[in-house]
């Protein structure tokens, strides 16, 4: 059986969307590739060190100095658009499997306190609207707020105290507020807080009013519940699903792990970028592995860290990791994509994610050549090589199959 990889590099962008600067004027100027690869050779004096990604043609669709313009490699490569509302790890992966996040929208909670009020209402809790601020406080104990720390109106959160109530009631309420949100995603969180919820309630970007989740102390004080309650999707639809009902082994390695659905697939979660190659690299050469989707996630929390030498140590590392897939994947029909799902600049003087391109970048042994393919419309369009690859019907994609049809993927 061949074997197809998708290797994402978490938070990688390779330069803004026109549409960047709608929210942050600043971001037009976004750039993740070229800042760190630039500051890579200021700070370790020496340019970062990235064979591999080269060999893949980076370059071809990043052009910089500090990466080669050729490849001797049988590569496609382009770039894509994000194809979904602001730049989320969480949207980024659904969508680069195949879903359709055409009826997700971006939006503040304050535009829909009745709608989300009355769902609460109706399902017998009480509902506050504390000191008028424009988020919600449920049975005078749970917060229904804005996500402060993601692009203003991409999520929202419903945090509590577990000391004022199980972490099943802060479920239930989110799975509520669930049935109403056009947003990507509702959290629900559950921890152990330096004090009242209400003492860390602060203005975001945007308008947005949220809890301060760090400065709650639930990240500091162990005990920490989550639980990521996506939009409506038919991941039957989607890439992994599909690839395990024509009997193909599927594995979600790291981020990928805890974000994706398949029933049947075999899951590795980890976060270290270490780890997540070790455990790529033994997914690939078991026996009849068939497709393995993996996420590179310390580089995206380096952005957010915005330490510019930290990600470019991390994208070193990553490259390391690629070459040694490149080696293991040498049969014709045996694929390997490597992608990212937004940008996260970490020179652009804010934590939050950019909206940025990213590159596509597909080794393919048993072919000749290096081909350039248009800028594709979606991450959708990775899904639909994959499962090219893999012998499967893009048509049975929900998102990206017409699309993306004269496209490469064999």
């Amino acid at each position: 059986m061949s074997k197809t990889v998708v290797l994402v590099i978490d938070g990688f962008g390779i330069g803004a969307m026109p549409d960047a600067g709608v929210l942050r004027p600043g971001d037009l100027a976004a750039d993740t590739c070229g800042h760190v690869l630039d500051h890579g050779r200021t700070a370790l004096g020496r340019p970062l060190r990235l064979p591999a990604l080269g060999s893949l043609g980076l370059g071809l669709v990043r052009p910089h100095r500090g990466l080669a313009r050729d490849t001797v490699l049988p590569v496609a490569v382009g770039r894509a658009a994000l194809g979904y509302p602001g730049a989320d790890t969480f949207a980024g992966h659904q969508t680069m499997m195949g879903a359709d996040f055409s009826r997700v929208t971006v939006a503040r909670l304050g535009e829909h306190l009745d709608e989300v009020a009355s769902a609460l209402e109706a399902a017998g809790h009480r509902v506050e609207l504390p000191d008028g601020r424009q988020l919600l406080l449920v049975d005078g104990s749970a917060l229904v707020h804005d996500n402060l720390e993601a692009d203003p109106g991409i999520n929202w959160n419903v945090s509590g105290r577990l000391t004022d109530l199980p972490f099943d009631r802060i479920l239930a309420i989110a799975r509520t507020v669930r049935t109403v949100a056009p947003v990507a995603r509702v959290i629900a969180v559950g921890g152990h807080a330096d004090g009242p919820l209400g003492a860390y309630v602060r203005d975001g970007d945007g308008g947005t009013v949220g809890l301060d989740t760090p400065a709650s102390g639930f990240y500091r004080n162990g005990g920490l519940e989550v639980r990521h309650l996506g939009a409506d999707l038919d991941h039957t639809r989607q890439l992994p699903e599909l690839a395990a009902r024509a009997g193909i082994p599927v594995t979600l390695v790291g981020k990928a792990a805890d974000i994706l659905v398949c029933g049947t697939a075999v899951r590795r979660p980890a976060v270290g970028t270490a780890d997540v190659l070790a455990y790529t690299l033994e997914s690939v050469r078991t026996p009849g592995a068939g497709l393995v989707v993996a996420n590179v996630q310390e580089t995206d929390l380096a952005g957010h860290q915005q330490d510019t030498e930290r990600y470019g140590r991390i994208l070193e590392r990553a490259d390391a990791g690629l070459a040694a897939l490149i080696g293991l994947l040498d049969r014709p029909g045996d694929r390997l994509i490597v992608t990212g799902d937004h940008g996260n600049d970490p020179t652009i003087g804010h934590a939050h994610h950019t909206r940025e391109y990213v590159p596509v970048l597909m080794y393919r042994p048993g072919t000749a050549g290096t081909e350039l393919l248009p800028d594709a419309p979606t991450l959708a369009d990775v899904s639909a090589m994959a499962a090219r690859s893999l012998g499967l019907d893009t048509r049975a994609l929900a998102n990206g199959a017409v699309r993306t049809g004269a496209r490469v993927g064999s």
